[in-house]
């Protein structure tokens, strides 16, 4: 039986019912086609912004759900995680960029951009990543030069999830030559201006319904007013949402953590060996019994980050212990449970399988678990 569960009230559950019918409606019959096709359609973007599911912290007057509660974040996250459905990747739109639209905004770009973000009509992603830099923004090549009434967007990036579909990229480019961390600025650039291109959409091995893709930028002239936040401010803006960052992908591990649990519970339980099910053999209790325990103790922890997160308290040494540690387990509790699963679980048309290899990337973006333990242990160490 899962722990009891106490940082949610009867509005969070009738969210999560919510959640739920949209998923069994609008995404699970259509999960495969997109995982063929490499990309989820549009439509499913505008119906959820239909179901108000986009946006939840953005003000009603944009459109949005008006409330900064993220438990509401949190429920949402859970469901698309326990359902296998990585590919729609709403938790990168409502928790990763919408808080840099929210507090950096000015209010003619709110006014421009937030009610096709809340409404779907709009989506959204952040490149930071490039082929020569990836955690370590210090190493960003692409430029942006005062051009007077606009910047000069040069440079190229990659691993950007959202980006086929995107019609509103933030860019982090060096707006100094300096660069570093205090060279970078956050610019975006829209869907359709010249220069802006989009290369391939990678093949991945695991999540292949979310569009990841290389970016180009030719020369691509961006307005002085499409600037967040402040002008060489952009590494202190990225570092300012990492925390909430880190526990969105950290909610999404757990919960797909406990779904592999309570598959391969049920398929020990039904498969046999030597005549009898798998259940009755010790060593298959051991293994259930210790994944268990983590996903139990694991989901304490993540249920008071959740909890304190929504109450303004979460610091970025939590949030890394949190990313790291359910991250690894997701990793670890997929590995048991295909080897539970036999040659079963080798198979594609399994959950377990395509669980293995979506979650794969888990310990490596929003920060790998080695940069995880460097933050905590350079916060544990310092002087």
């Amino acid at each position: 039986m899962p722990p009891q569960r106490e940082i949610f009230t009867a509005e969070h559950d009738a969210f999560r019912e919510t959640v739920r019918t949209f998923v069994a409606k609008e995404v699970a019959p259509h999960y495969e086609r997109w995982e063929r096709d490499g990309v989820v359609d549009r439509a499913v973007w505008r119906a959820a912004g239909r179901q108000g599911l986009l946006g939840l912290a953005v003000p009603e007057e944009y459109g949005g759900g008006g409330t900064d509660d993220f438990r509401y974040s949190a429920v949402l996250n859970e469901e698309l995680a326990r359902a296998g459905a990585p590919g729609l990747a709403i938790g990168l739109h409502n928790d990763m960029i919408g808080p840099y639209l929210l507090s950096l905004a000015t209010e003619e770009q709110k006014r421009r951009w937030l009610p096709g973000f809340c409404s779907g009509e709009t989506i959204a992603a952040i490149a930071m990543t490039e082929p020569g830099a990836g955690s370590d923004l210090q190493g960003i090549r692409t430029t942006a030069t005062d051009a007077g009434d606009h910047w000069v967007l040069s440079g190229s990036k990659t691993f950007i999830s959202n980006g086929i579909l995107a019609d509103l990229v933030i860019v982090v480019a060096k707006t100094t030559p300096e660069g570093g961390a205090k060279g970078l600025s956050l610019l975006v650039v829209e869907r359709g201006m010249a220069g802006f291109e989009r290369g391939r959409n990678l093949d991945k091995i695991g999540q292949k319904a979310q569009d990841t893709a290389e970016l180009f930028f030719h020369d691509v002239q961006v307005p002085k007013g499409n600037l967040q936040g402040e002008l060489h401010g952009g590494f202190g803006h990225l570092m300012t949402n990492l925390a909430q960052e880190r526990l969105t992908i950290a909610v999404s591990a757990i919960a797909a953590a406990e779904r592999l649990l309570e598959i391969t519970t049920a398929y020990v339980k039904e498969r046999e060996a030597f005549g009898k099910p798998l259940s009755r053999l010790q060593h298959i209790r051991f293994e259930i019994a210790e994944m268990a325990t983590e996903c139990a103790v694991t989901r304490a922890f993540l249920d008071r980050c959740i909890a304190d997160h929504a109450a303004g308290g979460l610091d970025a040494v939590r949030a890394s212990m949190a990313k790291w540690w359910a991250t690894e387990l997701q990793k670890r509790t997929a590995d048991r449970c295909l080897q539970l699963h036999g040659g079963y679980g080798y198979m594609a048309e399994y959950p377990v399988a395509k669980a293995f290899t979506d979650g794969r990337i888990q310990t490596i973006y929003g920060g790998t678990t080695e940069i995880m333990k460097e933050i905590i242990g350079r916060s544990l160490l310092a002087d």
